[in-house]
């Protein structure tokens, strides 16, 4: 008994001591390996794509070469204030493979940002895996930059058209004029108005259409190929935010100010109670509307690139189909999303408005 026993496991042992040694040299199991590290470089790749065009550069990439590690577009100037003005061309860069020398400075461009370094390019880095190189003051023409001057040049020259064309047709608009005019007569008859009211609106009408169409036209080249994330880039929706603040404070009359230190027909205690939240509260609009507009459309292009990767990974007619019919929709849904985040940008800084110019009852 005990030796069948013992024979048994000596058998099971010899198997699997066969099977894992197979295993090794089995070359199904090597193509699997390889199979498996070429996903994981795929995924790799289609994660620094995506990073790629969620983030700003010092470069304009229209397209690059996998294989080969080009990239066709057009480097942007580099200007750095460093113990004095440097100004230079991101190709010196060389996508960050080379190290810049300037008025005895070195300058390392890494994901996306310039550190010092010294000669040997070394950066120091914190337990998060962090740079913790100085950083000089950094003024460069980024790609957000271009795409900021390429959408306010558009409007001005689109606004200054329509203008010309209500000047020479008795106030009736011609050309792409006529699908521009019902939309700002929405927002002044639908938006400022009920809003703001009749007696001030006229005096925020200006600053109102420039941000719905600055954010709706930037929402829209968002959706483009181009790799262009305006909005998506927080410091760009937070001087939206502040801008839209600072008009709020400015505006604010003496009932709007009464409402929030000392707020009529409350009891005392109660007032003192709510008057540190009522200030909070003049901060916390304007920190909601940075965040929603930021975290949308950086949330809806990543997930139209995420799909579009997925059409990589899947690489089968099934779930490649699939993902880009996802990728469809959803881009489709972000045409929707890029009106819809300008509406409510410009409304709710039209209630503020309001607010601050409302007289008292």
């Amino acid at each position: 008994m005990y030796r069948i026993n013992l024979i048994k496991t000596i058998t099971l042992l010899f198997l699997v001591m066969t099977f894992s040694v197979s295993a090794q040299h089995d070359p199904s199991v090597e193509v699997q390996t390889e199979n498996s590290n070429h996903e994981s470089d795929l995924k790799s790749e289609i994660k620094n794509e995506i990073r790629h065009h969620i983030k700003d550069s010092y470069e304009v990439v229209f397209f690059s070469d996998s294989k080969t590690g080009k990239k066709y577009g057009f480097s942007l100037p580099v200007i750095l204030i460093d113990n004095g003005l440097h100004i230079f061309m991101a190709s010196e860069f060389n996508h960050g493979e080379n190290l810049v020398q300037k008025g005895g400075n070195y300058y390392k461009l890494y994901h996306s940002k310039i550190y010092k370094t010294d000669s040997s390019g070394h950066l120091d880095y914190d337990i998060n895996h962090f740079p913790t190189n100085e950083k000089p003051l950094d003024l460069s023409i980024t790609k957000g930059v271009v795409s900021i001057l390429l959408v306010s040049m558009l409007l001005f020259l689109l606004f200054t058209s329509l203008a010309k064309s209500y000047k020479k047709n008795g106030s009736i608009p011609k050309g792409i004029g006529r699908f521009f005019e019902p939309i700002v007569l929405y927002i002044r008859d639908e938006i400022a108005i009920p809003n703001i009211g009749e007696k001030h609106y006229k005096k925020y009408m200006n600053y109102l259409l420039t941000i719905f169409f600055f954010i709706w036209f930037s929402n829209l080249l968002g959706i483009t190929p181009l790799g262009v994330n305006i909005t998506g880039n927080i410091a760009i929706t937070f001087a939206l935010a502040l801008v839209t603040f600072i008009i709020t404070q400015f505006s604010g009359n003496k009932n709007y100010w009464k409402h929030i230190f000392w707020m009529p027909g409350v009891p005392v205690p109660m007032k003192i109670i709510l008057a540190p939240i009522e200030l909070l509260g003049v901060f916390i609009k304007p920190f909601a509307l940075m965040i929603r507009l930021f975290a949308n459309m950086s949330a809806g292009h990543i997930v139209v690139y995420s799909l579009l990767g997925l059409m990589f990974i899947f690489n089968n007619m099934i779930g490649s189909s699939f993902s880009f019919v996802l990728a469809f929709v959803i881009s489709i849904l972000e045409l929707l999303v890029a009106i819809l985040q300008a509406y409510i940008f410009t409304i709710l800084s039209a209630l503020y408005f309001g607010f601050a110019v409302a007289e008292e009852h």
